[in-house]
């Protein structure tokens, strides 16, 4: 089930009049390896992420992570505060069984988290009953994002990182 399309959703991740720049990077070797190093695996040396600017005033960022949860994917959209503090997690794609979906609530406690904070599920966050699997998706998703918010995003002052 589709929950939000990509430009709905980046549209209601910031204030309205602010300007939304999509940014993509190439990982280096090096940069890879450093991430392996805090326990983050990618499918990718591609990253992309938005940017949203109020005139020259950066207003934070949005990053969409799809995975695959058990066979089906799912996507959802992290909001970052400038500081790479987490402000919200929006779920926009969930194709497994509907009883397997995180709800809105649920997704509330990774407000104000960051990187280096802890992401596991039954420890660090609440678990979903019966849904182990999605629980786990977006912990992973979301240890990845703020990682990827100290290798790349916050050295990002305007030009191209």
């Amino acid at each position: 089930m589709v929950y939000l399309a990509k430009d709905e959703a980046l549209a209601s991740a910031f204030p309205a009049g602010t300007t939304v720049e999509k940014r993509t990077v190439f990982l280096t070797d090096g940069q890879v390896g450093q991430l392996k190093g805090l326990g983050v695996e990618l499918e990718s040396k591609m990253f992309t992420y938005y940017r949203g600017l109020r005139g020259s005033e950066l207003v934070g960022y949005a990053v969409i992570d799809s995975h695959t949860v058990r066979t089906l994917p799912e996507a959802f959209m992290a909001v970052l505060r400038p500081d790479g503090v987490i402000d919200r997690v929006v779920m926009l794609a969930f194709y497994e069984p509907a009883e397997y979906a995180p709800r809105e609530g649920w997704l509330t406690q990774f407000k104000g988290r960051k990187a280096g904070e802890g992401f596991r599920v039954g420890r660090d966050v609440h678990g979903i009953t019966g849904a182990t699997l999605t629980a786990n998706a977006i912990a992973v998703g979301l240890r990845k994002i703020t990682a990827l918010y100290g290798l790349v995003m916050r050295s990002d002052s305007g030009g191209t990182p």
